[in-house]
């Protein structure tokens, strides 16, 4: 199963975890973990978002490569779009 992973630098990434994962939800099934953060489930694939102290780190797997790249899209698109006055920039690297 393909992945990827963003580190996006922040020191607001438990808000920018929580602000994505309300406004998703009501698109996709979204979860908290019990670790912090919350799991996405979408029908294109899943996505993880973990809250550091200075990053906010995305994970994103599906089923295939054009699935994965829907995932990154959605996830990296809507974080950027929270993130723009901080100049937010997701860059994903394969795992």
């Amino acid at each position: 199963m393909p992945s990827s992973t963003a580190r996006v630098a922040t020191d607001a990434a438990a808000r920018y975890a929580k602000q994505l994962a309300s406004h998703l939800s009501h698109k996709m099934d979204v979860s908290d973990r019990p670790e912090g953060g919350f799991n996405l489930v979408m029908t294109s694939g899943e996505g993880v978002l973990i809250p550091e102290a200075t990053q906010l780190v995305m994970h994103a797997s599906a089923v295939d490569a054009e699935l994965l790249a829907r995932v990154q899209d959605v996830l990296g698109r809507h974080l950027e779009r929270f993130g723009q006055r901080k100049e937010l920039t997701v860059t994903w690297e394969d795992d």
